[in-house]
């Protein structure tokens, strides 16, 4: 039988929780996905703002907004349209609940626990679909998550959460979050410090430096299609380099376009955490 089993409220910044559901839940697959539900609670600022993990026989599924995190848990096959509606509907009552505020000087976990009541009578509507039909907009929810689909999290997130090394990516459906990039080597420091050095001359003689500014920007954070930007910007030195051939001697023009090489190669090198050279983005 699908249905909602458990949701609970948090506070995003620091995990603590502000309301849930009182339940008396003894199966063991189910108390485990809950032991997830509260590590995810406290690393919600880590993840998108609407997100699906698969535990066993069960799903966790959460929104934030507001700095407010709200958590379900559900059986695995109970429809995602109707999991991330309830969950609006809990938002959506939060809010108007209670002022924001109050919400950030709360100290003690369960300050706003007469919540719970809301809770329960939005579970109970929501394990009977018949009283749904003209209480939500089903078509409005689908739309939205067609357009913008919930990150599924991986059991490497989860393992990340609960302390364990993790040595493989994560894997999002959808759009990924922000990539961590591998360490700073020493021929990247070199490179991006002679980088720098071209942009201030080329700053100085008032023509281009906009293409060493954007490989010391590729360089340092993560980018889509980072490669291509790359040779791009490497391809504009050179054609810059060429219309200052009258102005430059040819060893000042090697310099320049030898750094650029040396800068894009060292982007192409450092590559976003668990990914190979050979990835191209």
């Amino acid at each position: 039988m699908s249905m909602v089993l458990f949701a609970s409220v948090v506070r995003v910044g620091d995990g603590l929780p502000l309301s849930a559901s009182t339940d008396y839940e003894m199966e063991k697959e189910l108390q485990e996905t809950k032991r997830h539900l509260k590590g995810l609670s406290r690393k919600l600022n880590q993840f998108p703002d609407r997100c699906t993990l698969k535990s066993g026989p069960y799903n966790v599924n959460f929104t934030s907004s507001l700095g407010v995190g709200y958590l379900m848990v559900c059986t695995a096959n109970y429809p995602n349209v109707l999991a991330f509606c309830f969950l609006d509907e809990l938002q959506k009552e939060f809010i108007v609940t209670y002022d924001p505020k109050r919400i950030s000087s709360a100290v003690r976990p369960y300050s706003f626990i007469e919540f719970d009541t809301f809770i329960q009578k939005t579970k109970q509507r929501y394990n009977n679909p018949r009283s749904l039909s003209t209480k939500i907009n089903l078509a409005d929810m689908q739309t939205e998550i067609k357009l913008r689909p919930p990150y599924q999290l991986s059991p490497d997130d989860l393992q990340a959460i609960n302390g364990f090394s993790v040595h493989t990516p994560s894997k999002y459906k959808g759009i990924a979050p922000t990539q961590m990039l591998e360490p700073v080597c020493l021929p990247g420091v070199i490179s991006c410090v002679l980088s720098v050095l071209c942009g201030g001359l080329n700053l100085l003689r008032g023509v281009h430096a906009i293409e060493s500014v954007l490989q010391c920007y590729l360089f340092a954070y993560f980018s889509v299609w980072r490669n291509s930007k790359s040779f791009l910007a490497f391809a504009l030195i050179c054609l810059s380099n060429m219309y200052l051939y009258e102005l430059r001697n040819v060893w000042q023009i090697l310099f320049h376009v030898a750094v650029g090489a040396f800068m894009t190669l060292q982007i192409r090198l450092r590559q976003p955490l668990g990914k190979s050279p050979d990835y191209n983005v």
